[in-house]
């Protein structure tokens, strides 16, 4: 079985754009995202996947993935555009592939982050993170500062679970939350 990937390098908000790209395309993992002001955030986490979403579907893509973003409580008030632009591209997702559309939610995603020249090793403080915070699910549904335990996720781990939600065909549909993210990653 073989893949191909799509660097889409057209206009991100506009639906035409995309037509062209998704010639013969059956599958789609979109990591759109960015932060900035709450107009900046919610164009391009909302409106860019949400025209992307619209026009996979138009073309007759059968499965879309979205790395979406886990549920923080106090810090979606902080980044109000952000959450709003993911929320409404999830909505828009779950309406158009109610059978072929995954939405994974990881929280803080670790790995090395290449900032110009410079390497960040994030996985330095997310990975012992994620191995203490993966065992305190319950606190993680605790007011205010519960979400705020979720725990990381590597980059590998949510990269995994996207190609398989995108190639698996028996992969369920709906929502992925970092438990599961975690869970399916450590599957065969």
């Amino acid at each position: 079985m073989g893949y191909s990937v799509i660097w889409h390098q057209g206009n991100l908000f506009s639906t035409d754009s995309w037509k062209d790209v998704l010639k013969g395309v059956t599958s789609i993992i979109s990591c759109v995202g960015g932060f900035g002001s709450n107009s900046e955030m919610y164009k391009i986490n909302g409106t860019a996947n949400i025209n992307a979403i619209r026009a996979a579907s138009e073309e007759g893509v059968k499965r879309f993935v979205y790395i979406s973003a886990a549920d923080f409580g106090v810090v979606n008030y902080l980044l109000k555009g952000y959450y709003e632009g993911k929320r409404a591209a999830e909505t828009e997702l779950l309406t158009r592939y109610p059978y072929g559309g995954v939405i994974l939610r990881p929280g803080f995603i670790h790995g090395t982050r290449h900032v110009g020249s410079l390497k960040l090793p994030l996985s330095v403080i997310g990975s012992p993170l994620e191995m203490v915070l993966q065992h305190a699910k319950p606190l993680s549904q605790v007011p205010l500062v519960g979400p705020l335990l979720t725990p990381p996720v590597s980059a590998n781990a949510v990269a995994k679970v996207a190609v398989r939600a995108a190639t698996d065909p028996v992969f369920p549909p709906g929502i992925v939350d970092v438990y599961g993210i975690l869970r399916y990653s450590q599957q065969r």
